[in-house]
């Protein structure tokens, strides 16, 4: 069956419909990964957004356990050429099979390179799965521009408290959005670690009394979380020891008065290089982000700059001045992507223990 890939600025690909097929409206993005399809089409961070894969095989090693929630939250899959018949001796199916199971619409045979391209020079823009041809796109078109993100914390974060149990330090994770292997790296490390939804209250949060609070990753933009921003101001203000990573890092930038900017296409996928201020050491991390913090008249009274993206000089992090809090926009989990960067765990458990 044909499938169409609209985009809002009129540009149609044509090719072959993966999935489901049900029409669908998204952000159109990219990921720069060669492995780990899995772990991406089941990061919360994707709510609402339409996948481009820019290696040209996806699925060769079909559906394995790798899965980084219980469920896909993306809003399409684009490939250059799905697998058909996988192999691997951890194979428990086939990526086309678990499309249709998900319900994701995708689409197989376009050219991802130069969709690629026209997102990185005309930055990222919405566009929609069908497999109707519309001879009239004017109508379309602007159902396509129409479209928001909007509020897909509430949609992604987990309805009630999970708890890892563990014999070291205790750590509150606020789920705005969560891999599951964040938990299960403070887990592995001995910490009890207890995940509660992004809507769980500062007082609720303080009167778990924790060692540690845990600011997971999520999707969109983090202006659009006014409520929580306001609960991770009161985090702020007690001597908690607090390690956010990604949405978690821009949130508690803006409780503090630091603001956020979009980036032209965001950074997406296990190859982004980040440079240590403190070391000078670079780590290549895995990144998914559309959003950073910008650090323009940074206030070092505040916070100051930690790591830095390489590629584009864009802020990867900050540690928060008189306070035991820092925050990265990378994944230190990884899943999928390089583990250099395991170690903020270990950073994070030492500063609640009194170091760093």
């Amino acid at each position: 069956m044909k499938a169409y890939l609209y985009l809002e600025d009129g540009t149609v690909f044509t090719g072959e419909s993966i999935g489901s097929t049900r029409e669908s409206i998204s952000e159109v993005v990219f990921n720069t990964s060669m492995t780990g399809y899995l772990e991406v089409l089941t990061d919360p961070s994707y709510a609402g957004q339409a996948v481009t894969m820019t290696y040209p095989l996806i699925g060769n090693y079909g559906v394995t356990d790798d899965a980084e929630s219980g469920r896909s939250y993306v809003g399409g899959y684009i490939v250059r050429e799905l697998a058909r018949v996988p192999s691997n001796f951890r194979c428990k199916g086939n990526l086309n099979d678990f499309l249709v199971e998900q319900d994701i619409p995708g689409i197989q045979g376009i050219d991802t390179r130069g969709l690629t391209k026209k997102l990185r020079d005309q930055g990222t823009m919405n566009g929609m799965i069908s497999t109707t041809k519309y001879d009239d796109l004017g109508p379309i078109l602007e159902k396509i521009k129409a479209y928001e993100v909007g509020d897909v914390v509430s949609q992604v974060t987990c309805k009630e408290r999970k708890h890892l149990p563990g014999k070291g330090k205790k750590v509150v994770l606020l789920d705005l959005g969560a891999k599951r292997h964040i938990g299960e790296s403070l887990n592995e490390r001995g910490c009890d670690v207890t995940i509660v939804p992004a809507s769980t209250t500062a007082d609720e949060i303080i009167a778990m009394d924790p060692d540690g609070i845990m600011l997971s990753n999520g999707p969109g933009d983090p202006k659009t979380c006014t409520d929580i921003i306001k609960e991770i101001k009161k985090l702020y203000q007690t001597d908690i020891p607090i390690f956010a990573i990604c949405l978690g890092h821009q949130l508690m930038a803006l409780a503090n008065g630091i603001d956020t900017k979009k980036l032209k296409y965001g950074h997406r996928g296990g190859n982004h290089p980040v440079k240590d201020a403190m070391t000078g050491r670079v780590y290549i991390s895995s990144q998914n982000h559309g959003y950073v913090v910008d650090t323009d008249g940074l206030d070092p009274r505040v916070a100051t700059p930690s790591f830095t993206n390489v590629n584009d000089g864009t802020n990867e992090g900050l540690m928060y001045t008189g306070k035991n809090i820092y925050t990265v926009q990378f994944h230190p989990e990884a899943c999928p992507g390089p583990q250099d960067s395991a170690f903020l765990f270990d950073r994070f458990i030492s500063m609640m223990e009194g170091g760093l």
